[in-house]
């Protein structure tokens, strides 16, 4: 079934434009023509943000699930199957659904980007579903133009770590062009919950945000702390225990306590929220890879793990779990050439005993293995080059106790993980 999915995408990718191009026209055009099916709709919910959306949104449609609510959600990009960017109630989309509405959209002969093909593939698998509570859609890119951009009245918009990502989209390169394009078009009769923010950046969003007339949950109404060993949520009403093992980090652990906000404000139960929490997992967050193909090649006093951090943010989340690490840690590095690879590296000083740099597979906007080398050169990184990830663990894998860090991209990360 994989081989089928990625065939699929593949095919797909030579037909469509993956180029990016930040207009709602076409995609509107076509929502006409296939009769409005995204008003059908029951309450849409933007997630918006540079980092952070997907562990939010995953979250969030735990706790709804948990409360017997169904969801259908829309999530990009895929990690490695692309039948994943589609949520139906129980269950991911087929690939034969998929090409039965990628003929439905493409018979309205209007062209369309990739992203924007996709846009409209969920709304119409969404729109044939029954009985579900909410409709969950994860932004692409920025928010102004993104083809997720669709209803004027959405049930609530979820504002999540905004920060310097996607500068080459915008003629003006600063942090408050980026909040403008993120915050400054969002409904004027929703509810918006912002995420933890660094404090420029709260104060840019509050200013961009003070004559919209929506309630805004900012978030100084509610924390997300350590205690012990453990964390605790809290806003006004209610202090809620957080255990897991599965969520390793604070930037993931503000995620969440964005998403039980969300939840307690929907209805959803303290104790039901408190019984979900153990069960959420991020899917390339932070992920120890247990068993698989690639936990094959190391040693067992070795562990191996993913994470798809690529922005600074990111990476200084990344940073701040792997310090906590009382062992060496060897990185495997790949990165899209738009990703600001020298500022991104240079989060990790002091942690890697070595990187061994790849060239991330099939993607034309990778950076070369070559060039990621010399920028750790020039850093003073201990490094090597890799042909591929396979070779990459074997450089990194001796008899000395140690993690092995896949990271860098979401490319990376589902390459890896498609191939364990």
């Amino acid at each position: 079934m994989l081989a089928q999915s990625t065939s699929l995408y593949k095919k797909l990718q030579k037909r469509y434009s993956r180029k990016i191009n930040l207009d709602l026209n076409r995609i509107n055009k076509v929502l006409v023509k296939l009769n409005y099916p995204h008003l059908f709709l029951p309450n849409p919910i933007n997630v918006i943000g540079s980092d952070g959306k997907m562990s939010v949104l995953t979250s969030f449609k735990y706790f709804l699930e948990a409360d017997k609510k169904k969801v259908t959600t829309f999530t990009s990009p895929h990690l490695y199957d692309v039948r994943h960017r589609f949520w139906l109630k129980d269950k991911y989309v087929s690939t034969n659904k998929i090409k039965d509405l990628v003929k439905k959209v493409e018979k309205t002969k209007l062209k369309l980007t990739l992203f924007e093909l996709l846009t409209c593939v969920y709304i119409l698998a969404a729109k044939e579903q029954k009985k579900v509570f909410a409709s969950l859609v994860e932004a692409g890119l920025l928010f102004f133009g993104d083809s997720t951009r669709l209803w004027e009245f959405p049930r609530a918009q979820l504002i999540t770590n905004i920060n310097l990502q996607h500068l080459d989209w915008l003629k003006t390169k600063t942090l408050a062009e980026v909040c403008r394009q993120k915050c400054g078009y969002l409904s004027r009769k929703t509810v918006i919950y912002i995420g933890k923010q660094k404090p420029k950046t709260l104060s840019i969003i509050k200013s961009i945000l003070r004559k919209n007339p929506s309630k805004i949950v900012y978030p100084s109404m509610w924390s997300v702390r350590r205690k012990g060993n453990n964390y605790i949520f809290q806003n006004k009403k209610n202090i809620i225990p957080i255990k897991s093992k599965y969520i390793n980090s604070q930037g993931l652990m503000d995620n969440l306590g964005l998403a039980i906000q969300v939840a307690l404000d929907f209805g959803v139960k303290k104790k039901i929220i408190i019984k979900t929490i153990p069960k959420i997992k991020f899917e390339g967050r932070i992920q120890y890879l247990k068993k698989g193909r690639l936990n094959k090649l190391i040693k067992k006093n070795e562990e191996l793990l993913v994470d798809t951090c690529h922005s600074e943010a990111s990476a200084e989340n990344l940073y701040n779990y792997l310090k906590t690490l009382k062992k060496p840690i060897y990185a495997i590095w790949g990165m899209q050439k738009n990703k600001m690879p020298e500022k991104f590296i240079n989060k990790f000083k002091n942690i890697f005993d070595k990187i061994v740099t790849v060239t991330i597979p099939n993607e034309p906007g990778a950076l070369s293995a070559k060039k990621l080398k010399k920028i750790c050169i020039k850093n003073n990184y201990k490094t090597e080059e890799a042909k591929n990830i396979f070779q990459a663990i074997k450089k990194c894998s001796n008899f000395e106790k140690k993690v092995i860090v896949i990271l860098g991209s979401n490319y990376l990360t589902g390459y890896a993980l498609s191939k364990n």
